[in-house]
């Protein structure tokens, strides 16, 4: 029975980054119709900026984080105002290929800045272990979950309760009504990749001290964020979330209890058997054409 806390903690704490990770994704692809494939690199974006702020500039790890999602938002905002503004979004191949584009490029540049060795975060925790009872939590991993949770939570709050929250939702369930009763469409686009890419730098900035920093960690992030919005269903925030913790769930259970070696694989395992069964995703309800 501790061995099963152990794992629901390890799985909770993993769970509410990649909630973060696939959020992300899924804003961007619920209002824009975009396939992100850039969104891995820049979850790496984020993990390499609080390297280079806290290990090379010497900055605080709590102001570095802050940076790292300014730095996303800034480059997400970037990447949507130069390379998609003036595209027609539903021409897939067309903007598929940009994203792609984009992917590689920022893989390389990555790699060409901090060349091929992984780079370690310093952690402002001590590495002891807290116990809570029969569990037991690094510090760092609990300030993660921590921050992940408040995230998660402003996230939320800004969706539901906020004027731009309230543009967004307004797009995302019918663009031409929105721009009839006056929403700026075009600037929500923009605020959207900001926004889905804020949270994925974030997310590589908070499990950088955890993990190493390379410049093909975002290949995984990727299939993880897209594994995640297929369990949630396309375009489902609230499911993104919950896709989210499943997929660490199943990640960390199976790696405890099956084999550590095929971590990765059981994930993937069940997006085949959802994709099989419920194409739609676990938290969709099927859609009636015509």
């Amino acid at each position: 029975m501790d061995e099963i806390l152990q794992h629901l903690v390890n799985a909770m704490v993993l769970g509410a980054t990649y909630a973060l990770l696939g959020i992300g994704l899924t804003i961007i692809f619920g209002i824009m119709r975009v396939v992100n494939f850039a969104h891995g690199e820049l979850y790496t974006l984020g993990a390499y900026a609080a390297y280079g702020l806290v290990a090379l500039l010497e900055v605080d790890f709590f102001t570095s984080i802050l940076i790292a999602a300014t730095i996303g938002l800034l480059v997400g905002a970037v990447i949507e105002y130069v390379f998609l503004r003036k595209k027609d979004l539903n021409n897939i191949d067309e903007v598929m290929l940009i994203m792609i584009g984009i992917m590689i490029v920022m893989q390389n540049l990555e790699l060409l800045v901090w060349g091929g060795v992984a780079k370690i975060v310093p952690s402002p925790f001590s590495q002891g272990a807290i116990d809570f009872g029969v569990v037991s939590l690094s510090p760092t991993r609990l300030f993660v979950f921590l921050t992940a949770v408040v995230l998660l939570v402003l996230f939320y709050v800004g969706i539901e309760r906020t004027r731009f929250g309230l543009a967004i939702r307004a797009t995302f369930q019918d663009q031409d009504a929105a721009r009839i009763v006056g929403v700026n469409v075009s600037r929500i686009y923009t605020l959207t990749f900001a926004l889905g890419s804020a949270m994925a730098a974030v997310a590589g900035a908070l499990l950088a001290p955890i993990f190493v920093a390379t410049p093909m960690m975002g290949d995984l992030a990727s299939l993880k964020a897209f594994a995640i919005v297929i369990l949630g269903g396309l375009g489902n925030l609230g499911g993104a979330a919950l896709g989210g913790f499943l997929l660490a769930f199943i990640e960390e259970f199976g790696a405890g209890y099956i084999s550590s070696a095929y971590r990765d694989a059981f994930g993937f395992i069940v997006i085949i058997l959802v994709m099989l069964f419920r194409p739609q995703g676990l938290f969709s309800a099927k859609e009636r054409v015509g």
